[in-house]
Formats: C-alpha cells, sequence, structure tokens
C-alpha cells in the first residue's frame, strides 16, 4: 500500500511538473523600434503562445496594464541612468517602486526588478559603486509594500565578467571585479534573488566559426567537447557557459544563487561580412534551446531543473544601432506573423513541421529496421539526440508523462524512441539514422505492450 501510495504521488508531482514546464521559458521585449504593434495586441500574441514570462528593460506602463490577469510573470527594469537617484534617495525609490510595481501589482505578476543591464561592463566606477546602494534601496521599498519575497531584485551581467570560461569547471569572475560581485552576492543570497546573466553561444561561434563549433552551439549532434576538470562531457555551448557562471559563483562561495539566462538568442539574418546568422541556425538554436528547457535535464552541474531563460527578442528593433543582425533577433514581426517556428506557438507545438514538396523519384528498395541506439553511448549523447529529434517536428507525447512510451522513464528509451521516430519520418535515408555516428538501424523490432515503434517494411 505504502508504496501504491509512493508510486502515485510520484507520478502527480510529474505530471505537476508538466504542467508548468513552460514556466522557465521567458522572452525579451525590447522596444528600439518605430514599428511594434500596440501592447494590447502583444498581449494577444504572447497568450496564444507557450511563453509564461517576458522581460522589459524599462517599466512602460502601457505594457505592464496590456499584461495584466494573463498569469505572464513580468520582469521590469530600473535603466542604468535612474541608478544614482536610487541609490541616493530612498524615497526616490520607493516612488519608483509604488509607480512601476505597486500601480499594477498583483493583476499583473511583477516578479523580478533588474536594476541597471551589465553596469559593470561600463568601467563606470561611480555607476558600479552605486550599484548596490540602489539594489538594496529598491528591496527596503519592495519589503515596506509588504512585497518581499514575492518580487525579487536583482541586476544583469554580460559573459565577460568571467576572466575564464572554458573548460566550465574553471570558469572564474574577473579579479577586479570580484569586491563588488561579493557584495551584490551576499545581497542576493540574502534576498533569494537570482543571478542573472546574458550567455550567447552565437558570439562564441562567431569567435571560433568551425562546422563542429556551430553543431555544438545549436544542439545539434556533435562529438561533445571534455570538460578536462571534472571530465563531464558537454553537447552543447549553452549548457558549458551557464556552468561556467555556475562554477564561478562557487569559487566565490555562492553555489546556492539560482541562475537566470537574461538574454539568449541567435539572429536570422545579418551583413555580407558577418558569421552565422540565418533562419536556419536562428530556428535551430532557438528551438532545439527550447526542447533542451523542456526536457527538464538540466545542466551537467544542475541537473534535474531547466535554468529560467529569456530568449532575445520577441520582435525585431528596427532603430538599434550597429550590424544588421542587431536588428535581426525578432521571434516575430510586427504583424505577429512568426519569423520562423521555433516551437513556441500553442497552436504548433504539436504539430508536425511541414515539409517542401519534393520531387517524386523512383521508389527505394524495401527494407526493414529501426533506428536505435548503439550500446554504450553516454547519456549526454543520448540527450543531445532526444533534444534534437524533438525539436524537428516529430510527436514526442508518447516519451511525455502518461504517454504509452513515458515507462521507462530513462534518456536511453526515451532517446530511442525519438530518434527512431526521426529516423521514419525523414524519408528513412541512412543519413538520418546517424546522430554523430551513435545510432544504427536494427531489424529487431523494440516496441513493447503499449509502446509501438514505428518501423518496419518501407
Amino acid at each position: 500500500m505504502a508504496s501504491s501510495l509512493l508510486f502515485f504521488l510520484s507520478f502527480l508531482l510529474q505530471v505537476l511538473c508538466l504542467a508548468n514546464s513552460q514556466s522557465f521559458i521567458g522572452v525579451n521585449y525590447g522596444q528600439v523600434a518605430d514599428n511594434l504593434p500596440p501592447p494590447s495586441t502583444t498581449s494577444k500574441l504572447l497568450q496564444s503562445t507557450s511563453i509564461e514570462r517576458i522581460r522589459l528593460y524599462g517599466a512602460d506602463p502601457a505594457i505592464i496594464k496590456a499584461l495584466a490577469n494573463t498569469g505572464i510573470g513580468i520582469v521590469i527594469g530600473a535603466a542604468n541612468g535612474e541608478i544614482p537617484n536610487l541609490a541616493s534617495d530612498p524615497n526616490s525609490a520607493t516612488q519608483w517602486v509604488n509607480s512601476n510595481v505597486l500601480a499594477y501589482y498583483p493583476s499583473s505578476n511583477v516578479a523580478l526588478i533588474t536594476v541597471g543591464n551589465e553596469v559593470l561592463m561600463s568601467n563606470d566606477q561611480a555607476l558600479i559603486s552605486q550599484l548596490l546602494p540602489a539594489m538594496q534601496n529598491v528591496q527596503r521599498a519592495i519589503a515596506a509594500a509588504s512585497l518581499g519575497g514575492k518580487v525579487k531584485v536583482s541586476t544583469v551581467h554580460s559573459m565577460t565578467v568571467l576572466a575564464q570560461s572554458d573548460p566550465p569547471s574553471s570558469g572564474l569572475f574577473k579579479t577586479s571585479y570580484q569586491d563588488v560581485l561579493k557584495g551584490l552576492l551576499q545581497f542576493q543570497r540574502d534576498n533569494g534573488s537570482p543571478f542573472a546573466v546574458n550567455p550567447y553561444p552565437f558570439f562564441a561561434y562567431q569567435s571560433d566559426p568551425r562546422p563542429e563549433t556551430l553543431a555544438f552551439c545549436l544542439f545539434q549532434p556533435n562529438s561533445g567537447r571534455v570538460d578536462s576538470g571534472n571530465g563531464i562531457k558537454y553537447m552543447n555551448m549553452f549548457d558549458a557557459q551557464v556552468d561556467a557562471v555556475h562554477s564561478a559563483l562557487n569559487a566565490m562561495g555562492f553555489k546556492d544563487i539560482d541562475i537566470v539566462v537574461a538574454e539568449t538568442g541567435w539572429p536570422y539574418k545579418g551583413d555580407p561580412n558577418e558569421v552565422g546568422p540565418s533562419v536556419e541556425n536562428a530556428k535551430g538554436y532557438n528551438g532545439n534551446l527550447i526542447a533542451h528547457l523542456r526536457s527538464m535535464v538540466g545542466t551537467p552541474l544542475m541537473p534535474g531543473k531547466s535554468v529560467e531563460t529569456y530568449i532575445f527578442a520577441l520582435y525585431d528593433e528596427n532603430l538599434k544601432p550597429g550590424p544588421a543582425s542587431e536588428r535581426a533577433f525578432g521571434l516575430f514581426r510586427p504583424d505577429l506573423t512568426m519569423t520562423y517556428d521555433a516551437g513556441l506557438s500553442k497552436s504548433s507545438q504539436n504539430q508536425s513541421t511541414p515539409t517542401a514538396p519534393v520531387t517524386p523519384v523512383a521508389p527505394k528498395p524495401t527494407t526493414t529496421g529501426w533506428c536505435l541506439p548503439k550500446a554504450d553511448v553516454s547519456d549526454a549523447q543520448l540527450q543531445a539526440n532526444l533534444d534534437y529529434a524533438c525539436s524537428h517536428g516529430i510527436d514526442c507525447g508518447p516519451i511525455q508523462p502518461n504517454g504509452a512510451c513515458f515507462e521507462p522513464n530513462n534518456v536511453q528509451s526515451h532517446a530511442a524512441y525519438a530518434m527512431n521516430l526521426y529516423y521514419q519520418t525523414s524519408d528513412k535515408n541512412p543519413w538520418n539514422c546517424d546522430f554523430s555516428q551513435t545510432a544504427t538501424i536494427s531489424s529487431a523490432n523494440p516496441s513493447y505492450n503499449t509502446c509501438i515503434y514505428p518501423g518496419g517494411s518501407t
């Protein structure tokens, strides 16, 4: 009886986790543009997606109002230029909180305030010295409004706060920032707020534009990279960058602080001399990232949970300066159509990705087989294969809780199902059962109980 109850509770927990599985997927809503749709229209767009969090760089009242009663979590920001007043005058912080939080809360679900954006990178020592006092004053105003613990206070950092990040286990903050960071991190530990950072595998690829690096950055099947410090094999750059931040926090004695990815993304076009921007790469990165987050596998150093992640960006910002890629990160166009399908639309999540018509060819010889993982493939590689397959238009519902192939609940079984389904729906070409040489075609039908693996004669 006790074992049955334990099984039921475990199953219930899995179902609840699935029900809330989108709560860690957010998007950045930048406004450096003159062609954006009205906030009310954007609110309706967001409700048609699985996005449950949105990050603003300021505190636009029209947007905050438009998101009222939607349940969407909102991150609002105090600009770098507001920091001096917030730091020097507690009344200024109180007024800021009253105007930008209390005026809308709780109908508008403001969950996090970011004080400043990449302030340490400004090299403005006066501004840097004012950052912590500003955060403290905002926190006191939040507490005075009886919102302590409900609305958190943080700031956002660039990955360049790290002196080293490769391998991930060697992650370390720059010496010149460590004194400032100690104060900030102690504040965040005391108040339970996250360390927010902006990792971009896109920039890592630009600095090392090899095909194997692109596959590593796009979560595509690859040979992986072994961390020489701990022997862990990493299968994608996102996990490696996030774990480098975790290692840096650990080195400072703050490994218990949660990490939030405040920005990450990939541009779908750029200037002719830019390496990496394309619709295919942007869809590959964001689509595979979303599938990876939904898998709940976490990172090697933080397994079993997904890092709260905000994808840059909801729309293009046509007034941003710099190379063309800076104006081409949008998931949606101003007319609300998708730039490409990254798997965020509720109406498209469970549909197969349509394929372009092809010219008929002569029938292939009849063969029999199922695409299955080879023996001794690591769980990390299997997870990468699973993420890749499930983000390419196949129906991975059978390996979700309540699905016919959910049990046994392990990466070996789930990857086998997904890899085979990807192969069977990709014209059964041999190269679709390669997965970086970790799969093979088997004549043995792997189906069991009510879990049916498509395959057999073709």
